[in-house]
């Protein structure tokens, strides 16, 4: 608790998903001024947007949540949107933190930066060993360059900042927008729709047997703010759960919680992106002692509640 005592922490994308949860843990540990940027106040795309963030928050630490992102559909669509905007927003929050003698920045990668056929389970010395899958590599290049400005900013200037890579993420409070969301809640949506509707069948892109690794929200927002407090290099960190089910399976699982008893077919003209995704998340566990508490069925009861009581 002591660490938050008096500090003032940025956190840009926390009224998101992610971030609206990790601002919460910042609260209930005392800490003493949390500042959460807008969108129609600060375009942190521009220099001078930042530059303005943070002469107004004034921080000790960033937390550098915002990103533009979405499932495999919305990066066939804005490849070049997502890599301009999450490249361009992250590389000037960093300097500019580093000019501005900021204590601390943290920095949110994404499983996405990891080369397509990485041995399964993923271990952060292999995130070098290939070319992402095509289909999210705008995105996780970007945001991979991040890793490296960290890393380089260290070895020349001493400035302290860390690179988490947080596995898919799903929980209450998802984005359900069929056009951008993930597959967790993607697939819930169409099967509650399906079920009240009375479709005897849902379209579900894909073979189904690529794999996926899925963090509960509340978990990756408590892993983020231990790394704020006990971890200091810039080497990067796995954050997940340790778990992988195939889309299949998670299908099955999903129709079975929703209570959906209709046919899945399976759009094979579309990509199944990524053929494995499971971390290694020993590393997490050593540095900051995290390890994920919510369990899978549990996570995804919660989630589908959330989604029936406030919809999209």
């Amino acid at each position: 608790m002591s660490f938050w005592n008096e500090k003032s922490v940025l956190v840009t994308g926390g009224a998101g998903f992610l971030g609206t949860n990790v601002v919460q843990k910042l609260k209930l540990r005392g800490c003493g001024h949390v500042f959460v940027p807008r969108s129609r106040d600060y375009n942190l795309i521009k220099i001078e947007d930042i530059r303005r963030v943070y002469e107004d928050s004034q921080p000790d630490l960033v937390i550098h949540l915002a990103a533009n992102v979405g499932g495999i559909g919305a990066n066939l669509v804005c490849p070049g949107e997502f890599f301009y905007n999450n490249l361009v927003m992250g590389v000037q929050l960093l300097e500019e933190a580093r000019q501005h003698n900021i204590g601390k920045f943290v920095a949110i990668g994404t499983v996405c930066a990891y080369p397509k056929f990485t041995p399964v389970p993923f271990r952060e010395a292999d995130i070098w060993n290939g070319y992402p899958e095509e289909t999210n590599a705008p995105y996780g290049l970007a945001k991979k360059m991040l890793l490296v400005q960290s890393q380089a900013y260290r070895a020349q200037y001493g400035y302290n900042s860390i690179f988490l890579l947080p596995v898919n993420l799903y929980g209450p409070g998802d984005n359900f927008d069929p056009r951008t969301s993930h597959v967790i809640p993607a697939l819930i949506r169409k099967c509650i729709e399906a079920k009240e509707l009375g479709k005897s069948e849902i379209v579900v892109w894909g073979t189904g047997s690529a794999s996926r690794e899925f963090l509960y929200v509340d978990d990756c927002a408590e892993a983020i703010v231990l790394a704020c407090e006990k971890y200091n290099k810039s080497d990067p960190v796995n954050i997940g759960a340790g778990m992988e089910i195939s889309i299949k399976d998670l299908i099955r699982l999903i129709s079975r919680l929703t209570g959906y008893t209709g046919n899945i077919v399976w759009d094979t003209t579309k990509p199944d992106g990524q053929p494995r995704r499971c971390l290694d998340i020993s590393k997490a566990l050593e540095e900051f002692g995290f390890i994920a508490k919510m369990s899978f069925e549990e996570g995804l009861k919660k989630t589908i509640r959330w989604y029936k009581k406030h919809g999209y």
